[in-house]
């Protein structure tokens, strides 16, 4: 076939993937069962040790390339994926996380219906290792400029949410390669600068929580969403030091909760009662929600007094 009938695909979609032979058979499919079938499936393997290669190879689609590399995490990943990616469209997918069959067709739909928009988002809701379904995301609505909301939360929740226009994501030069967590945020937060978003208000990623996910090293996504915020405020041309404490009230309230899901320990219920003292430094109205914050110093109170066996067994019955 000469290039001059070469056909390009709508959208890509990019996979960055490393060790994930648990989990990336489902995410493929549910790639493969969407409604909307124009794409290219580009899957980065960053060095995988385990067998998700194997699991890859016995799929025979032509729409997907598979591409291998030393492992360099996953924003690099990204960033190489998008360097092969020829589509107008590209949406990116993390190896754990699932789309409903409708997740591209709708949101490709709300771009072409509003051409001055760059990104396109939906809900999320969040799903255990079996794929079970464990609580709602927040399931916000904003249209139009973003940035400031988007700054105070990262409402979009994960990496695996939006169908972006590729050229807005090579005009920003892709991913942050230093930052070692929040890579996502910190893209969202530079395309909502330059860019219009819209939602499609419905639940169509489900984000699967798992034990060894890098959401849950709290040390490095504290460190990373900090550096992200520092940035963002001196690159504004704005005065954003309102929204940023803001924007710590919501990232220590989200790291208080993390540190206290299962399992649990002495070590994260240290970490958790050192996020929520933050939580309450920064929140202009800490003398709101008192049963919340009381709950929560109860819980981390049980995981440092009790061994985790005896804590786990306190908690689960709250």
């Amino acid at each position: 076939m000469n290039q001059q009938s070469y056909v390009y695909p709508v959208i890509s979609v990019i996979i960055p993937t490393y060790n994930s032979e648990k989990t990336i058979r489902h995410t493929i499919e549910s790639v493969l069962q969407q409604n909307f079938s124009d794409f290219e499936l580009i899957i980065i393997n960053d060095g995988s040790t385990d067998s998700t290669l194997e699991v890859i190879s016995h799929f025979q689609d032509s729409r997907i390339k598979v591409f291998s590399f030393d492992n360099a995490g996953g924003n690099v990943s990204r960033n190489r994926g998008l360097k092969q990616a020829i589509a107008e469209f590209v949406s990116f997918l993390d190896a754990d996380d699932l789309w409903t069959p409708d997740k591209l067709e709708s949101q490709l739909n709300a771009l072409k219906a509003n051409p001055q928009v760059a990104v396109a988002y939906s809900w999320t809701d969040y799903i255990d290792e079996q794929g079970k379904f464990l609580l709602s995301g927040t399931h916000i609505t904003a249209n139009g400029n973003v940035y400031e909301q988007l700054l105070v939360s990262n409402f979009l929740e994960n990496g695996s949410n939006p169908l972006i226009r590729r050229e807005a994501l090579v005009e920003l030069g892709g991913f942050d390669e230093s930052l070692t967590a929040a890579q996502d945020w910190d893209m969202w937060l530079r395309l909502a600068q330059n860019f219009n978003f819209i939602a499609v208000p419905r639940v169509q990623i489900l984000y699967r929580i798992s034990a060894n996910s890098l959401s849950t090293n709290l040390a490095r996504q504290e460190k990373a969403s900090l550096q992200l915020l520092d940035k963002a405020c001196s690159t504004n041309t704005q005065d954003l030091n309102h929204l940023r404490k803001k924007s710590l009230t919501n990232l220590y309230k989200y790291l208080t909760c993390k540190a206290l899901q299962q399992p649990f320990n002495r070590k994260k219920g240290l970490a958790a009662a050192r996020f929520l003292w933050k939580y309450i430094f920064n929140d202009s109205s800490r003398f709101h929600h008192t049963n919340l914050k009381l709950k929560l110093l109860f819980k981390i109170a049980l995981i440092i007094i009790f061994p985790s066996s005896v804590s786990t067994a306190l908690l689960t019955h709250i």
